[in-house]
């Protein structure tokens, strides 16, 4: 039976913390990656081994802009033969500035530092592993 999160009455984070607690890997599907947000599930990931099998799997999708929908919709050529690589490109260079975007934002705290501290050293232990969903 699926649960319903609407975090009034139902709290994701707290769903996601015990889930975590008790498991050894993780899939993650998001629209948009909070990279100060990270800080609140970290913990729970940080004492997994890292690797194939014991990590956490995050897939980053991109939202469309409106004027992107509507570019698609009126586009002349109407076939769908995926994206070639400068579109690939151009879309990770946007995905990087809209992380970029993120960090200047307001002032940082500490702890916001050493959230986004810990997310790189998961990173490169291999416990988080994050792919990017163009097409």
């Amino acid at each position: 039976m699926p649960r319903i999160f609407d975090n009034i009455e139902q709290s994701l984070l707290k769903a996601l913390l015990q889930t975590l607690q008790v498991s050894q890997r993780a899939d993650f599907c998001v629209g948009y990656f909070n990279l100060r947000g990270w800080k609140q599930l970290d913990r729970a990931i940080n004492d997994w081994a890292g690797g194939d099998g014991q990590c956490c799997r995050l897939l980053v999708g991109m939202q469309r802009l409106p004027q992107e929908d509507l570019q698609a919709l009126f586009r002349l050529d109407t076939s769908d033969d995926g994206i070639d690589n400068s579109t690939a490109l151009r879309l990770k260079k946007r995905l990087v500035e809209d992380f970029r975007d993120q960090l200047t934002v307001g002032a940082p705290s500490n702890e916001d530092e050493a959230g986004l501290r810990r997310l790189a050293a998961q990173i490169k232990a291999r416990k988080v592993v994050v792919k990017l969903f163009l097409a």
